[in-house]
């Protein structure tokens, strides 16, 4: 009998002490029991590196030290990882059920089958039962992708041998290396992708992205950017790509 398949969960993490131990906790809560955890730290100031070692379990890799940035800390944790299929938990991140693990292997039960995703929910800071924002991500298309579709990246889950094979992500990027990847993977006729239509993770509002002005302003940039050197249109996509998520708002609202 073929061993299970084994998923290798990356956490990237710099002074998370507040939040970590709940995001370990709820991977230590999946019902899917041959997972590796990967904790990747940038030298952290706080305690993030004693609550991880206090609930991380054996077999589970953490390392600390300085790094150029959250794709430089993931790209080490790819290197780290030793599972047939590489996923992301941030530090202040939660997978929201116990299942969420379990529901990934099956759909890579088809050997055909590259990458997974699904859909997020942005939620309160202090409160996350609290929803502020629902991203459904819907079915992939080649289409929809030029036109500046993705989908959330903490919910993607892709096989190790892809990530060998298509390579990490570009730290010349400080906020859009992850849709730089996505747009490179997705776009590749050597990943068959599969739509997992229901919440995967819960995601605390204020990250690198979704904060202040500047910060939307500086993403909006290197999204342009990403879509240039990936063969999409950034005029047609990058409008489509932030109306998009004015849908996300309302459905969490009246939800």
């Amino acid at each position: 009998m073929s061993e299970p398949l084994k998923i290798s969960v990356i956490t990237a993490c710099f002074n998370s002490q507040s939040t970590i131990g709940e995001a370990i906790a709820t991977l230590k809560h999946q019902t899917w029991q041959n997972v590796e955890h990967v904790v990747i730290d940038g030298a952290s100031k706080d305690d993030t590196v004693s609550v991880a070692r206090q609930t991380l379990g054996e077999g589970d890799v953490l390392v600390s030290e300085p790094d150029r940035g959250i794709y430089d800390a993931l790209n080490k944790g790819i290197d780290h990882a030793s599972g047939d299929v590489v996923g992301f938990l941030h530090s202040d991140d939660l997978l929201a059920h116990d299942e969420v693990l379990t529901k990934v292997a099956a759909c890579f039960e088809d050997p055909l089958v590259g990458a997974v995703y699904g859909d997020l929910q942005y939620v309160n800071a202090a409160d996350t039962g609290r929803v502020i924002r629902h991203w459904t991500s819907g079915d992939f298309s080649f289409t929809k992708l030029r036109r500046g579709w993705m989908p959330p990246h903490p919910t993607f889950f892709m096989r190790r041998a892809l990530y060998r094979e298509l390579g990490g992500f570009d730290l010349s990027y400080r906020i859009s290396g992850d849709y730089d990847a996505l747009l490179r993977y997705l776009g590749s006729e050597k990943v068959k992708v599969t739509y997992l239509p229901e919440v995967l993770v819960k995601m605390r509002i204020g990250g690198a992205s979704n904060g202040s002005l500047k910060q939307i302003l500086n993403k909006s940039c290197e999204d342009f950017s990403a879509m240039r050197r990936n063969g999409v249109n950034p005029w047609v996509a990058l409008p489509y790509k932030n109306l998009s998520k004015i849908p996300q708002f309302l459905k969490a609202r009246f939800n």
